[in-house]
């Protein structure tokens, strides 16, 4: 695959201070502007004001000019506007809006975090006290994983991801969403039919699932409103996940094990109806995650705002 995986995500928000506070708390590198880094993938979250919250751009890592050019020819057969600069192109979703910026950039080596020994069943492989309950070191994620948004047009968002972009899908939730991939990851974007067009969440990688409950653990003794949904493990993509929301209202989302998808390898997606598609253990996920309180808020604000 041509691409390899996303580069960052802006987010546009009606109080900046506020949220930029949040994202300093939940562990990226404040590097000051509203500009946020992860260990691994550098620059990756960018906090901009906005009268409503919603996703203002997506960035998505490719090889070479060739890529970018192969993709800015599928989008003049379709008639839709791009900016091609360099190894650069930009291009605007056509129903939720946000620009999407594709440019060449490297792939993304990540050194990998010491295995923790898990004793079982007749399996000692540690003796003592296991190593997760004695970190102390503040919780840090490594790399942006995946955004999920809204659509109230589903059809038409994914095949621009995949017919005009280049995302493969991976699996489906009914006629309702696609996981769709540019990775090895089995989904850097999810795309869900919605009433409004919003963005739902933004997902970053931790070590392993005791820096997802470490993670989640401080960010709700500094404010248990924050809690939104977790400790769980996702069917779809396997993942363990805990959810929390920022003072827009976006969810922001500590993940560990991630399904890998090797690019040479045969994959079919598979259809999920119900729970299934969301989650393989946990506790069952509150309505506000399936229908955010403020959705019929953002529809009353994006149509005062022509948007």
């Amino acid at each position: 695959m041509a691409l390899h995986r996303l580069t960052r995500v802006t987010i546009g928000v009606p109080a900046v201070a506020e949220t930029v506070g949040y994202y300093t708390e939940f562990g990226l590198e404040h590097l000051g502007g509203g500009a946020f880094a992860s260990r691994d993938g550098g620059e990756q979250l960018r906090i901009v004001p906005a009268r409503t919250r919603r996703l203002v751009e997506l960035g998505v890592g490719c090889d070479d000019r060739d890529d970018v050019a192969r993709i800015a020819a599928r989008l003049e057969r379709r008639g839709l506007p791009r900016t091609v600069r360099d190894d650069t192109l930009t291009a605007v979703e056509p129903v939720v809006g946000f620009e999407v910026t594709v440019a060449v950039a490297p792939r993304l080596a990540q050194s990998p975090a010491p295995t923790p020994p898990y004793n079982g069943p007749g399996r000692v492989e540690r003796r003592g006290r296991a190593p997760g309950v004695l970190r102390t070191a503040a919780v840090r994620p490594r790399r942006l994983g995946h955004a999920v948004v809204g659509t109230v047009d589903l059809a038409t968002t994914v095949a621009f991801f995949v017919d005009v972009l280049g995302f493969r899908v991976s699996d489906h939730i009914g006629t309702r969403g696609a996981f769709l991939r540019c990775s090895t990851d089995h989904h850097n974007v999810l795309a869900l039919a919605a009433p409004v067009n919003f963005l739902h969440h933004t997902s970053w990688q931790v070590d392993d699932v005791d820096d997802v409950g470490r993670g989640a653990k401080a960010m709700l003794e500094a404010d248990p409103a924050r809690h939104v949904w977790g400790l769980g493990r996702h069917h779809a993509g396997s993942n363990f996940f805990w959810y929390l929301k920022d003072p827009a209202g976006n969810f922001s989302e500590y993940y560990a094990d991630m399904d890998v998808i090797g690019e040479d390898e045969t994959w079919t997606p598979e259809v999920f109806e119900g729970a299934q598609g969301l989650f393989d253990w946990g506790p069952p996920p509150p309505p506000s995650f399936l229908e955010p309180d403020d959705l019929a808020a953002l529809m009353t604000g994006l149509h005062a705002s022509g948007r």
